[in-house]
């Protein structure tokens, strides 16, 4: 489950490439990496649940909020908040 899912929110994010500004093109690549490194850590602690992914991606995503400025950070949170609707909504 976790993994098709991941697979969904990657290709989601794929689909915007050609449409996309220059700050969603930051946001999905910076989302690739925290969806990615959260969907191995819900494989390795047997975690089948999506919502425990999201919450694993929400906690990521907080824990490296100093690595972005006050702006990005607004533009990869409604990145994601837009994935996963869309996500939840496929």
């Amino acid at each position: 489950m976790i993994q098709q899912y991941e697979e969904v929110l990657l290709t989601l994010i794929d689909q915007t490439v050609e449409t996309a500004s220059d700050d969603e093109l930051f946001a999905g690549g910076y989302l690739r990496g925290h969806i990615s490194l959260s969907a191995a850590k819900c494989e390795l602690e047997g975690m089948t649940n999506v919502k425990q992914m999201n919450d694993l991606v929400e906690q990521s995503l907080a824990d490296a909020q100093t690595e972005l400025a006050p702006a990005d950070q607004v533009i990869v949170k409604a990145m994601w908040d837009q994935l996963q609707q869309s996500a939840c909504s496929s």
